[in-house]
């Protein structure tokens, strides 16, 4: 399991990289959603992929039972899902302007300063 999340996450990272590179801001956009998704996987898989009992500590220890579940990746992928949607809202937002504006995606056409 742990193997095919780590070929999705070389694929994810390849298809981001190679969409980064393209000049249409569209592709730009997708790419930066892709580098993100496989970041929160990595960041999923860092700890190991096995199932654990929930980090709960019973009254009276000091630390959880062992074999818990670590909640901090969880934590970590939510927080980077709500940022990452946040980013992507707010960049179709100024594509889709830009795209008014000058009727282009092309990165070169954006760094114009003309009207």
């Amino acid at each position: 399991m742990e193997t095919l999340l780590i070929l999705l996450i070389g694929f994810l990272f390849t298809c981001g990289f190679y969409l980064i590179l393209r000049r249409s801001f569209v592709r730009l956009l997708v790419g930066t959603m892709f580098f993100g998704q496989a970041a929160n996987l990595a960041l999923l898989i860092l700890p190991g992929v096995g199932r654990g009992i929930p980090p709960i500590v019973p009254e009276g220890a000091t630390l959880p039972p062992p074999g818990y579940a670590d909640p901090i990746p969880q934590a970590l992928i939510l927080t980077a899902i709500v940022i990452g949607f946040a980013v992507t809202a707010f960049a179709a937002v100024l594509l889709r302007r830009a795209y008014q504006t000058l009727k282009t995606d092309d990165l070169d056409d954006l760094s114009r300063t003309d009207l």
